[in-house]
């Protein structure tokens, strides 16, 4: 029998203290850091990412770090790909991949395949597009319900981006998502998955971390890192990355649109939202081994509990 080699999640909300863990473990541990984050792909994106600094990334490389320009977009699917090619050149290396970060959606990819689901089309988007403007959201809701009843059932009716991607999905393919769902490429990881999930006892004590981490943004420089971004690269505000939080609510502050206070508000708010995604989607997953990520202890209890479960030496 065929004993999987292991790898490991280490997953959280914003501000639980994911790398800080994943940087004193990769000083002990026989292990590869790989970034799970959506935002930490990108180049010159660093204040509002909070990138680990470059001390930080010497004594603790991370793999998917600074990979693509703020130009340019990166997919699940992309991750994936290069997910699986990092953990097997670590695993030949005789070393343990470690994955941290918290952008659930790249988790999922990994562990679960993707689906067969068509790209986005621009005609058919921009028909759509047509037809909201013309009827509203809500009625493009009860046509979706009308082709695909499951996932119209799932979605709000005013949830514009959702409900125009799934009938945009049906009239690409002829088929309901929710059936192209089910056909998911099954591919399950050739890896031993143990997933530790760093969670807060005190949600209100996160929601305060959350608030400092985004006033030291400021202070150290997010909406000038934001000029320099725009000053450097051909930049408008739907490309991903000045979707990521912080950075959009900086570009409305430098249009005008809001001021010193309502950034400061906007940005805590949309960090908070966040992380409240991001506990949502762990909540969800069984699998994982739910640590306190506001222990004194905790990169101590991680340890313990990645020991517990994979035989290794120390470095």
């Amino acid at each position: 029998m065929n004993i999987r080699p292991p790898a490991i999640f280490l997953m959280g909300p914003t501000a639980s203290g994911k790398t800080g863990v994943a940087v004193e473990l990769a000083q002990h541990l026989p292990i590869e850091l790989i970034s799970v984050d959506s935002a930490l792909v990108f180049r010159d994106m660093d204040i509002g990412t909070a990138k680990p600094d470059a001390a930080t990334l010497a004594r603790a490389p991370h793999h998917l770090i600074d990979i693509i320009d703020p130009t340019e977009a990166y997919s699940a699917a992309a991750f994936r790909k290069d997910a699986l090619r990092l953990m097997a050149d670590i695993t030949a290396r005789g070393k343990v991949p470690l994955l941290v970060g918290g952008t659930m959606l790249y988790y999922k990819a990994l562990r679960e395949g993707l689906s067969p689901l068509p790209q986005a089309d621009a005609a058919l988007r921009a028909q759509l597009d047509a037809e909201i403007a013309q009827h509203g959201i809500e009625a493009l809701h009860v046509k979706l319900a009308e082709v695909d009843a499951e996932t119209a059932a799932r979605l709000h009716s005013t949830d514009t981006q959702r409900v125009q991607r799934a009938m945009e999905i049906y009239l690409a393919s002829g088929k309901p998502m929710s059936e192209l769902i089910k056909q998911q490429e099954q591919n399950p990881l050739p890896y031993e998955i143990i997933s530790i999930a760093l969670v807060p006892s005190d949600r209100s004590v996160l929601h305060d971390r959350i608030a400092s981490r985004f006033e030291k943004m400021l202070s150290e420089g997010l909406v000038d890192e934001l000029r320099s971004l725009r000053d450097k690269y051909p930049l408008h505000r739907d490309m991903t990355s000045m979707r990521c939080v912080g950075y959009r609510q900086s570009w409305e502050y430098l249009e005008g649109e809001i001021d010193e206070a309502g950034l400061m508000e906007k940005g805590i708010a949309a960090t908070r939202q966040l992380a409240k995604r991001q506990l949502t989607w762990l909540r969800s997953m069984p699998q994982n081994i739910e640590v306190d990520c506001l222990a004194e202890d905790l990169y101590e209890r991680v340890l313990a509990n990645i020991k517990s479960k994979v035989r290794f030496s120390p470095v």
